[in-house]
């Protein structure tokens, strides 16, 4: 697939709507991936030198806090790294204010 013919994710409401979008498209992006490996398009670490994903950080969380956050996220139906990103996001904004 040249550059110009990529293809482009559409916007989703919520991870349960991406995750179905990805479940009904599964063929078509099985086949595309197929092609992709046999033209040796698909290598490890594409997408980050590319600049299009970055390294995720690594941090320690403390096994308590951590088994929580899984059990709070499981209530919710999300995943616990969902859960996580979303507290600290939610923390930084209420902290970004206060700082004001």
């Amino acid at each position: 697939m040249s550059e110009s013919t990529k293809k482009i994710l559409p916007a989703f409401e919520s991870e349960a709507a991406e995750a179905q979008w990805w479940f009904d498209n599964r063929e078509a992006h099985g086949e595309e991936f197929i092609r992709a490996m046999d033209e040796g398009r698909v290598t490890t670490g594409a997408m980050v030198r590319r600049g299009l994903r970055r390294t995720p950080p690594s941090i320690e969380i403390d096994p308590e806090d951590f088994t929580q956050a899984q059990t709070l996220a499981e209530k919710k139906g999300i995943r616990y790294q969902t859960y996580l990103r979303m507290l600290i996001h939610e923390a930084l904004e209420r902290e970004t204010k206060l700082a004001g």
